[in-house]
């Protein structure tokens, strides 16, 4: 895949985890500022990925129909003006309002960043790719809390949400003029009316659905994680609020660091086998992380290694199923990418809003959340290998 091409979807890639990490150390000066608690400001978490999941189902018949690049300005465009209305937000009515658009907007990029791939890669190199796309998505996470606590400090709240209508404008520029079309002129466009056929004969396909269902349980596990974080390292463990950026930001580059390393070993072995490895190693680190969150562990340090293990293997699980899902599909990718995004944020919306509603003055409720993500991981791979087992056994 060319490098412009590379960077432009990682940039896309890149909306999500801005719009969701860099104000999360703004939580308490939004809060104060509007009005409400920490905790009716975490709704905006809950709200941005109900946007995320819906928003897709839309995008991937369109992607499918009028081609890439059409559908993505516009989303992109309508992030730009959402962003806008955060950061011009009196009521914390208005910001979940403004959020919601905000994830319509910023949705098309996932959806179309996963087709592209799609488009020009078979199913090895598609994993390669979402490997390499996590290097560039991961700096977001890492750079996201940093800059959010300096524009914070600089300028309040509201700058952050200036910071993102800039990024989405200078990306919409250059989608215009570097991002060629990619849906394949060959193909037929499929008729609108069609989506929600088939979008039901990918709910009828198991090994579809469970492979999309690993890679969005363990997703899953990483946004209860980001809810949770802000509860569990600012006020349970006392962390200053610069520290705190700088902490999340290490951990971003653990996820980061595992990528590559996912690269590396689909060199040696295939993607189900690694998935295999990797959703145990999940499970494991989850239920270890839960453990020491009941125990109520007063050393950070203790609690650390299995939250970092927790989150960094995510970044092997995740491009070798959505690959997987997404093999076989090159004739509706934009559909099966819509398709898989809004399970995966869907499920990433309940476990954000059970986080926040377990809410018990502990780690336990962002704790256990994970570890149930990290069980249902392995048996959804567990599925998903049954089925790929019966599909080998009819050829």
């Amino acid at each position: 895949m060319p490098l412009h091409i590379l960077l432009i979807l990682g940039g896309l890639s890149a909306f999500g985890p801005l719009s969701i990490d860099m104000y999360l150390p703004a939580f308490p000066a939004m809060a104060e500022d509007l009005g409400v608690s920490s905790e009716q400001i975490q709704l905006s978490l809950s709200v941005y990925f109900i946007g995320l999941a819906s928003g897709q189902l839309v995008y991937g018949p369109l992607a499918d129909r009028f081609g890439r690049r059409k559908p993505l300005l516009f989303g992109i465009g309508l992030f730009c003006v959402a962003s806008l209305a955060c950061a011009l937000a009196p009521t914390l009515e208005w910001l979940l309002a403004a959020r919601f658009a905000q994830a319509l907007g910023g949705c098309a990029g996932m959806v179309v960043n996963r087709a592209v791939v799609r488009d020009l890669c078979e199913p090895i190199d598609a994993a390669k790719a979402f490997s390499q796309l996590m290097l560039i998505m991961g700096v977001a996470p890492i750079l996201a809390p940093l800059a959010g606590t300096a524009l914070l400090g600089l300028a309040g709240w509201a700058s952050i949400f200036w910071f993102l209508t800039v990024f989405a404008g200078l990306f919409a520029l250059a989608v215009y003029f570097f991002l060629p079309e990619t849906l394949p002129p060959h193909m037929a466009p499929p008729p609108l009316r069609s989506a929600f056929g088939r979008y039901i004969g990918l709910l009828r396909e198991p090994l579809f659905m469970f492979h999309a269902l690993t890679g969005g349980v363990a997703m899953a596990g990483m946004f209860a994680y980001i809810s949770g974080s802000p509860y569990v390292f600012l006020e349970l463990y006392k962390v200053p609020v610069e520290q705190y950026a700088w902490l999340f930001g290490s951990i971003a580059a653990c996820f980061i660091l595992s990528a590559q390393l996912n690269s590396r070993l689909l060199r040696r072995w295939s993607q189900l086998a690694l998935i295999r490895g990797t959703t145990f190693i999940y499970m494991l680190a989850t239920v270890t992380l839960l453990l020491a969150a009941w125990l109520q562990v007063e050393s950070l340090w203790l609690f650390l290694p299995p939250l970092v293990l927790s989150v960094a293997i995510i970044s092997q699980v995740l491009p070798n199923a959505s690959a997987c899902a997404l093999a076989g599909h090159g004739h509706q990718a934009g559909i099966a990418s819509a398709l898989m995004g809004t399970m995966q944020f869907a499920i990433a919306g309940i476990t954000s809003a059970a986080v926040g509603m377990l809410h018990d003055n502990t780690a336990v409720p962002m704790a256990g959340v994970m570890a149930v993500c990290g069980l249902l991981t392995v048996v959804m791979a567990a599925l998903a290998r049954q089925a790929n087992g019966r599909i080998a056994a009819t050829h």
